[in-house]
């Protein structure tokens, strides 16, 4: 069978007036926006970066807002989505300090096929407590990372939009960098560093490995590391 490609594709639904797949119509969007899809070139992850990648990354970001939310993502580990929904009283008090915890609800937690979601508290890294208390957050809405309106924060598309062009304006744009790399890229420093794995689910909320192991990434000098014990 023939294979079509996306234009000669749009071409018949629009003669033939076909439904079109879900699948061809986020692949339109991606294409109208020139929007690269960078996990594709990893089988599907993202990237796993360092701590200088991190900072080459944070240099290009213009806005202390955005800052903020990389810093999140960095040192809670927490998916975007989920840091976009977050209201000023999530992350400080009532005298406007950083909170010592963070507390990340299941409501606006991604969700299991089951339709469950875990309650997380993140104990608030000290970089993190800095970034926190210079953040001028804004007393006109309830939302931590407001959009331009204000009854709603801004979007996940528009969060990426901004890593996108800082990772590529530091030079990592082919690296295959994602708004899940902040997530692999805490699970794998944690492992490395010796943390139980109980502890690591217990941070990003897996119920068990089974979600937690396709995380993992070894890196070629563990593996030299492995061999040289022979």
């Amino acid at each position: 069978m023939q294979r079509l490609g996306l234009s000669k594709y749009l071409l018949i639904v629009l003669i033939h007036k076909i439904p079109l797949s879900p699948f061809f119509w986020v692949k339109a969007e991606y294409s109208k926006s020139n929007c690269c899809m960078p996990k594709n070139n990893r089988s599907g992850k993202a990237a796993v970066i360092n701590d200088a990648d991190f900072v080459k990354i944070r240099k290009q970001i213009k806005t202390d807002r955005y800052k903020l939310l990389l810093d999140l993502a960095w040192y809670t580990g927490e998916r975007w989505g989920a840091l976009l929904q977050l209201r000023v009283s999530d992350v400080y008090d009532r005298n406007g300090r950083p909170k010592e915890v963070l507390v990340f609800p299941a409501i606006i937690r991604k969700h299991r096929p089951d339709g469950t979601a875990d309650t997380v508290e993140i104990p608030v890294h000290e970089n993190l407590r800095e970034s926190l208390s210079k953040f001028d957050y804004s007393s006109n809405t309830v939302w931590l990372f407001p959009s331009r309106c204000g009854t709603k924060p801004i979007t996940w598309r528009n969060a990426y939009d901004i890593l996108r062009r800082a990772t590529e304006a530091a030079g990592l744009g082919t690296k295959g960098i994602s708004t899940h790399t902040t997530r692999r890229s805490l699970v794998n420093k944690l492992r490395k560093n010796g943390t139980d794995k109980a502890i690591i689910r217990r941070i990003t909320g897996h119920r068990d490995n089974k979600g937690l192991d396709p995380y993992l990434e070894v890196d070629i000098d563990e593996i030299k590391g492995a061999i040289a014990t022979l």
